[in-house]
């Protein structure tokens, strides 16, 4: 078991707001430059930290966590807290917001009319919050960073970047081998996704020796018919900032802002990166001193006075929260008594021992003894996104996790028929199968067609499917600009429907 001494945890998740800070504010004055730059420090007024959204949604994304608790937290809880707490609605943000408040789910409301934008930088610059509250529980950090991003970026390229620095963040907690870290970031997403593309193209020119600026070339060429302000080139510009500066913080930051483009977003991630690689001690004390501790906001409603107003405050509100975040559920503590059991009847191990095995992750030494990184590597989540319909969102509900797939966009006129998919994850740990009624309700002269009974049968000792049909709906003479119909799921033997909102758009 891996722990973590709490004084280490606070000097790095410190160290990463910090680095954020400061590379949000070195860059910020640069932000949408299309062309090379010569920057060589603050252009920024000395004790002040420029506002920034790569922070803003994250102290939302805290305080949702805080309030709701973390087995809470999905797309739709985080669309909620963003129609509720966020302001802006420029590029991806704006999209999003407007398919959220006519009643379209996330990742819906990432996808629909949002080609633009999709493959955008809004999401990969705010993943430090999962990281910092899931330190190398990286698939813990990579499924919340999905459940974040998709609200705004759907399955696009902006969702597998965040995928990919909330891993490599995640693992910075223990590994500092940059190289390492990157395989780990890249062993999370598609290897034929467009992020992974650029990050590719950064590592293979840098073992050549190929000079940073014909890098930065390379990447722009390769990006351009995603156009300006795309996730793969800035994505690129971060590892080319970490590699060609040899991981060391200013050199590292201000050739990331060079290159141009989102700068403050990728000075920022390569901040808070080595922050949490290195700590306190890596953050050069004329820049943090220069930055000072004070966060400023620019896109939260109704004021700052909810939310942390310094790096100081947003460590101690993290850490407050880690001993749930990190700690271990019941059912693994009691398989993880079992195993011992088991080897206490196999070698004769000392039970009264073993017994007192701490379950939590946090305490007064670091132990990395049984790290294996080879082991980081890899993820069954991001394999299961890959696999799902472009518009496709997920309702969880006490009793079960519904998975809703169109075949096609969510947009219907008279006459015209819409193709889908119900998929139900059975959530309660109960060995027994389960039976799902179904029932729609839908506007005056339209149809479904669908299954009306689901058998789930996964029993203990059943080999069975997750519960699934097809349904196929049809629209009425008439459409209005927006439909909306229900679904109704049923648990036989459980009291609590689900009810689900479909919204069409005509």
């Amino acid at each position: 078991m891996i722990r973590f001494d709490q004084k280490y945890l606070r000097d790095k998740i410190y160290a990463c707001w910090m680095g954020k800070n400061i590379g949000g504010t070195l860059g910020g004055p640069y932000e949408g430059t299309k062309e090379m730059l010569d920057v060589k420090g603050f252009h920024t007024n000395p004790g002040e930290a420029l506002p920034n959204d790569d922070l803003d949604l994250q102290l939302v994304w805290l305080r949702a966590v805080d309030e709701l608790g973390p087995e809470a937290i999905n797309a739709c809880t985080l669309g909620e807290y963003w129609t509720a707490w966020i302001g802006p609605n420029w590029n991806e943000y704006g999209v999003c917001m407007a398919h959220m408040k006519e009643g379209f789910f996330p990742p819906v409301s990432g996808e629909l009319s949002n080609k633009l934008w999709r493959n955008s930088n809004g999401a990969w610059i705010r993943t430090e919050i999962w990281a910092c509250l899931y330190p190398l529980h990286i698939e813990e950090a990579v499924r919340y960073a999905f459940e974040d991003a998709c609200v705004d970026h759907g399955y696009g390229e902006g969702t597998y970047a965040a995928i990919f620095i909330a891993a490599m963040e995640s693992a910075a907690f223990a590994v500092s081998d940059i190289f390492q870290l990157i395989a780990i970031g890249l062993s999370k997403i598609p290897q034929d996704c467009r992020v992974a593309r650029s990050v590719r193209i950064v590592l293979e020119e840098y073992k050549k020796g190929t000079p940073w600026q014909e890098v930065r070339r390379i990447l722009v060429e390769d990006s351009e018919d995603l156009g300006w302000f795309q996730a793969p080139a800035n994505i690129g510009y971060v590892i080319l900032g970490l590699l060609y500066g040899e991981c060391d913080f200013k050199q590292s930051m201000i050739l990331a802002v060079n290159c141009g483009d989102d700068t403050d977003c990728t000075a920022a991630t390569v901040g808070s990166l080595l922050g949490i690689m290195k700590g306190s001690s890596g953050i050069p004390q004329d820049w943090a001193q220069y930055i000072g501790d004070e966060i400023k906001t620019a896109c939260i409603l109704f004021g700052h006075g909810l939310f942390p107003e310094t790096c100081t405050e947003l460590t101690d509100a993290v850490m407050n929260l880690l001993p749930v975040t990190l700690r271990t559920r019941n059912e693994k503590y009691f398989q993880f008594r079992e195993s011992l059991k088991e080897k206490k009847q196999r070698d004769r191990y000392d039970w009264n021992k073993l017994e007192g095995q701490d379950v939590f992750q946090l305490g007064t030494e670091n132990d990395f003894s049984e790290l294996d990184i080879e082991k980081l590597k890899g993820s069954s989540f991001a394999d299961s996104i890959c696999g799902r319909k472009q518009y496709s969102f997920t309702v969880d509900s006490i009793c079960a996790s519904v998975l809703v797939e169109f075949e096609k966009e969510p947009y219907l006129q008279p006459g015209e028929e819409l193709k889908g998919k119900i998929s139900l994850k059975h959530k309660l740990i109960i060995p027994d199968s389960k039976h799902y009624h179904i029932r729609w309700v839908v506007p005056e002269g339209w149809s479904v067609k669908c299954r009306r009974n689901l058998y789930d049968g996964r029993g203990y000792f059943c080999d069975g499917e997750y519960a699934k049909t097809d349904f196929s709906i049809l629209a009425g003479e008439i459409v209005e600009p927006k439909s909306r119909l229900i679904l109704e799921i049923m648990p036989e033997g459980h009291f609590t429907p689900i009810y689900i909102p479909i919204v069409i758009a005509g």
